[in-house]
């Protein structure tokens, strides 16, 4: 039976960031993801973990200044110094909570820099942080995103972040496949999951159009919740979607995935 994870940069934003682990264990979920924890010590954050019963599924490296638009900085040559002192700051966090992956995001290409460039700093970086997660037994996971909602994201599509991780040639890296962003840059979900399950460590959803629930849109979700099933799928699904109204009333699809 699938496991999933609360997202709670997504769900429970009508409270507080550190009570909404509380909310999302009454709403029986196990574990939790989040983009970032580096806003509270991470003291704090294990104390609501282990007040609730949860389990830190994931969260991400640091991406740059999210507030000003960046969406990481993997790719960025002119921030390699920066991107490897995040490295040891999400090691130190994700220790503290027990938790077993990292998601690097590539970021958007800055402006003057080529495709090549870019594509050369991100091998670079990211076969720096699967060797130091692998020192510290955390997996690095790498995710494409949709350019629709970030445009000039570097990586994604799938078989362009396989290609690059094959050129990274580390074992400790895998894919965090997101639903949602892949039916829009490239869909046949059910196939590209058969097909490269072995290296997918981390499944994230949502539904399209809006970016809501499942059920509010064009994906089939119970087919795919029950394709993964058959294939064996044993990480967790991270919920990652914008609650059409709240959270809790949009809930009623969970039950029904958990049979």
């Amino acid at each position: 039976m699938a496991r999933f994870a609360a997202n709670l940069s997504m769900l429970f934003t009508e409270v507080d960031f550190l009570e909404r682990f509380e909310a999302a264990a009454r709403a029986g979920f196990k574990g939790v993801e989040y983009l970032f924890p580096y806003d509270h010590s991470a003291t704090e954050i294990k104390q609501r973990l282990e007040a609730n019963g949860l389990e830190q599924v994931l969260h991400n490296l640091p991406a740059g200044d999210w507030a000003a638009g960046e969406r990481g900085i993997a790719c960025h040559p002119d921030r390699v110094e920066e991107f490897r002192a995040g490295v040891d700051t999400a090691i130190e966090y994700a220790t503290t909570l027990g938790c077993r992956q990292l998601n690097c995001l590539a970021g958007i290409v800055p402006e003057g820099v080529s495709q090549e460039q870019a594509h050369r700093t991100l091998v670079d970086n990211l076969r720096y942080a699967a060797e130091r997660l692998g020192q510290a037994g955390i997996l690095l996971l790498a995710e494409p995103i949709n350019t629709r909602d970030i445009p000039g994201f570097f990586l994604n599509r799938t078989e362009q972040a396989l290609a690059l991780f094959d050129e990274v040639g580390s074992d400790n890296l895998k894919l965090q496949y997101d639903i949602y962003h892949m039916q829009i840059m490239e869909g046949d979900l059910a196939p590209t999951i058969e097909r490269h399950l072995a290296r997918i460590a981390h499944v994230q959803l949502a539904d399209n159009p809006g970016r809501h629930e499942p059920g509010t849109g064009e994906i089939n979700y119970p087919f795919l919740f029950a394709h993964l099933e058959r294939l064996g799928y044993d990480g967790w699904i991270g919920c990652e979607y914008k609650p059409a109204t709240t959270t809790q009333e949009g809930l009623g699809w969970l039950d029904s995935a958990r049979g």
